[in-house]
């Protein structure tokens, strides 16, 4: 028998869990909330008990009694900075998700969640590789500016995942590789892997970086400061530009990917011109990866939901192949993710991290 798993990944109007035998999927359920049912709580953390009682009903259903689990996986959130890994839930970290100490986010929730649920069926409570893993060299948070250091925020779950994936399919390990990863989804992020640590990777989370179907983008500075002080714009209207309608949502009204290819093979120059600045923008941002490893790459991972487009596979290919071989992994199945990074502390193939 293997190791039986809840994982438990909020979002800000849904709620996906899903059962796993080790890495078997048993049943997925993704539960809906209406913005009726969320609106009555004033804060994520209000939230807490409505979407309890939501998992567990959905549980029940299912005939399955939590007695039988060995652990319960939450979505990190936004937590202090922290080194990649698995996490076992203490109360430092429950405290921390409670006041967002970086932000209230959904996600803030699953390790929450995790953690009540685990506490009722007796058995461990994770969180893995949240979107705050901060593993960056001293010389990257340099910005330019003291007071606005860089920071690393970013598709860590995933990009973490397919990086472990390689390293186990190559037979070489993830410590003793370097590696680009790039997460191709509604942002972007292109990580510079060094031995088992992201020593560079772009703040995907607030639209910095290459500019992708709903994040503008590293912008120019110096207009971006005027378009602040203008007068014309609230602070979130300034920031709902960069990040949620920015990208192709900002040139093409679509935060689609696949309905910018459409337009550019029907010939449409605009969404042609867009799409190839996409290309550009994201090879350019492998490029820079690749001198931060000074030219020793192992190999370039393409994963997220527009890597399953075999047209930008090829485009970023005719780029950047000759830093290194292109490794596609498409998708980001977070659930699996999340549900891999318990059973390697379970199996002793890695010891959890303490918050």
């Amino acid at each position: 028998m293997g190791y039986k798993l809840l994982i438990v990944n909020p979002g800000s109007t849904s709620t996906k869990i899903g059962v796993y035998e080790d890495e078997k999927e048993l049943f997925v359920e993704t539960l809906r909330h209406s913005t009726e049912e969320i609106s009555k709580y004033d804060t994520i953390f209000d939230q807490k008990d409505f979407r309890k009682e939501v998992i567990m009903k959905i549980l029940k259903e299912n005939n399955f009694k939590i007695d039988t689990l060995d652990a319960v996986v939450g979505r990190g959130g936004m937590l202090k900075p922290m080194a990649g890994g698995t996490y076992e839930i203490n109360n430092e970290l429950i405290n921390d998700l409670k006041v967002g100490i970086q932000g209230q986010h959904a996600s803030n929730l699953g390790g929450i969640l995790a953690n009540e649920i685990a506490k009722e069926a007796n058995s461990k409570a994770f969180i893995v590789d949240p979107v705050v893993v901060d593993e960056l060299e001293e010389i990257a948070r340099i910005s330019g500016v003291p007071e606005l250091p860089r920071k690393s925020k970013f598709h860590a779950l995933n990009q973490k995942a397919v990086a472990k994936r390689y390293g186990k399919e190559s037979g070489k390990g993830y410590e003793n590789l370097n590696l680009i990863v790039v997460h191709m989804g509604g942002g972007v992020s292109v990580g510079a892997h060094k031995l088992g640590k992201v020593i560079d990777v772009n703040n995907a989370l607030d639209g910095e970086g290459a500019f992708s179907p709903e994040r503008a983008g590293t912008v120019p500075a110096g207009d971006l400061v005027k378009m602040c002080c203008s007068g014309q714009y609230t602070e979130s209207e300034i920031y709902s530009k960069i990040v949620g309608k920015g990208g192709y949502v900002a040139y093409l009204k679509t935060n689609d990917a696949r309905d910018v290819l459409k337009a550019k093979e029907e010939g449409d120059e605009y969404a042609s011109l867009i799409y190839d600045a996409f290309i550009y923008q994201v090879s350019k941002a492998i490029g820079e990866m690749a001198t931060v490893l000074k030219g020793k790459v192992d190999a370039i991972i393409l994963t997220g939901g527009i890597a399953y487009s075999p047209v930008v596979v090829e485009n970023i290919k005719e780029r950047t192949e000759w830093i290194s071989k292109i490794v596609v992994y498409p998708g980001e199945d977070e659930l699996l993710a999340l549900a891999q990074g318990a059973i390697r502390v379970l199996n002793g193939e890695e010891k959890a991290k303490v918050y």
